[in-house]
C-alpha cells in the first residue's frame, strides 16, 4: 500500500469511530424517550460507520498495484464503493419512511429532555469537523470515496440541526412533528445518495476527464506537431488515462516523431494534474511551407 492510500486508510479509521459515537449516542437516547427523528438520526449516523468499514476493505483492494489482468490499476474499487455507500443510504431512507408513517396515528409521545438537546448539539459538533477534515483530506489525496463521504457527513449537520427544531416542537406540544422531521430526513438522504451516484456512475462509464481543446493547444505549442486529434481521456482526477494522435510532417526520420511525441508528453503531464499514462499515435501528414 502507498503513503496515498495509507493516508486514506488512517482518516477512515479515525472517522469511523467518531461516527460510531455519534451513531450510539443518538439512538441508545432516542430509543429511551422514544424520538423516531433522534433515532433516525441515528441510523443515518450507524450507515456513516459502516460506509467507512466498507471504505476500508476496498482500499485495501484498490491500493493494489497494476497487474498483467488489470494494466489501468484497481482504483475504480474506490469509485465502485462510493456507489455502494449511496445505495446503503438510500435503503436507510426507506426504513425512515416506513417508521414514520406507522408512527401517524398511534398516538405516541416521544420524551424530550435537556439531555436530548445535549447530544445532538455535541454530535453536530463532531459532525462539523469530521466533514472538514474529510473532504479536506479528499480533495488534497484526489480520493472520490473520502469526498463522497464527506458530503454524507455534511448532510447529518442539517439532520441533525431539523431533529433540533423537531424537538423544539415536541416540547411545544406538536408530537406529530416527529415523524414529520424523520420524514424530511429521509429525503435528504435521497437526495445525497442520488448525486454520489450520479456523479461515480460518470466515472465508471468513463467519462471524458479533459477537454481535447485545451489537450490539443498544448500539444500545438510543441514544435513539429501539424495536428491533432482523436483525443480520448478517461479515469477519475488524480489517475488520469490519455489516448490522442498528433500529425507530423512526413519527411521527417522515425527518431524525429517519437522525440515530438515525447515532449508532447512531458508537457501534457506538466500541464495536468494527475495524468497517469499518455499513449499518441503518430500520422505522417504533409507539410507544404506557405509561400
Amino acid at each position: 500500500m502507498d503513503a496515498r492510500y495509507r493516508k486514506i486508510r488512517n482518516i477512515m479509521i479515525l472517522i469511523l469511530f467518531l461516527n460510531l459515537a455519534v451513531s450510539f449516542a443518538k439512538i441508545s437516547y432516542g430509543l429511551l424517550t422514544n424520538t423516531l427523528s433522534m433515532q433516525s438520526d441515528g441510523y443515518h449516523s450507524l450507515f456513516d460507520g459502516i460506509s467507512n468499514i466498507v471504505g476500508l476493505v476496498v482500499i485495501q483492494a484498490a491500493s493494489k498495484p497494476p497487474d498483467a489482468e488489470h494494466p489501468y490499476g484497481h482504483r475504480k474499487f474506490e469509485t465502485l464503493a462510493s456507489v455502494f455507500i449511496a445505495v446503503l443510504l438510500i435503503s436507510v431512507a426507506f426504513k425512515i419512511v416506513s417508521s414514520s408513517f406507522s408512527r401517524f396515528g398511534n398516538g405516541d409521545v416521544p420524551e424530550v429532555t435537556s439531555i436530548s438537546f445535549a447530544i445532538m448539539v455535541g454530535t453536530m459538533v463532531v459532525n462539523y469537523f469530521i466533514t472538514t477534515y474529510e473532504y479536506r483530506s479528499g480533495t488534497k489525496l484526489q480520493s472520490e470515496i473520502l469526498v463522497a463521504d464527506s458530503i454524507h457527513t455534511k448532510s447529518d449537520i442539517y439532520v441533525s440541526l431539523s431533529v433540533i427544531i423537531g424537538l423544539i416542537a415536541i416540547k411545544a406540544g406538536f408530537p406529530i412533528i416527529d415523524p414529520l422531521i424523520a420524514l424530511v430526513i429521509a429525503g435528504l438522504i435521497i437526495h445525497v445518495g442520488y448525486s454520489i451516484i450520479s456523479k461515480n456512475i460518470s466515472v465508471l462509464l468513463d467519462h471524458s476527464q479533459l477537454d481535447p481543446d485545451d489537450v490539443c493547444e498544448v500539444a500545438y505549442s510543441v514544435e513539429g506537431v501539424l495536428e491533432c486529434s482523436m483525443i480520448r481521456t478517461r479515469g477519475v482526477p488524480g489517475n488520469i488515462f490519455l489516448d490522442m494522435r498528433i500529425g507530423v510532417d512526413d519527411d521527417i526520420s522515425i527518431v524525429e516523431s517519437h522525440a515530438i511525441a515525447h515532449q508532447v508528453e512531458d508537457r501534457l503531464k506538466q500541464q495536468f494534474d494527475g495524468i497517469q499514462d499518455v499513449v499518441i499515435h503518430i500520422k505522417p501528414v504533409s507539410f507544404e511551407p506557405s509561400p
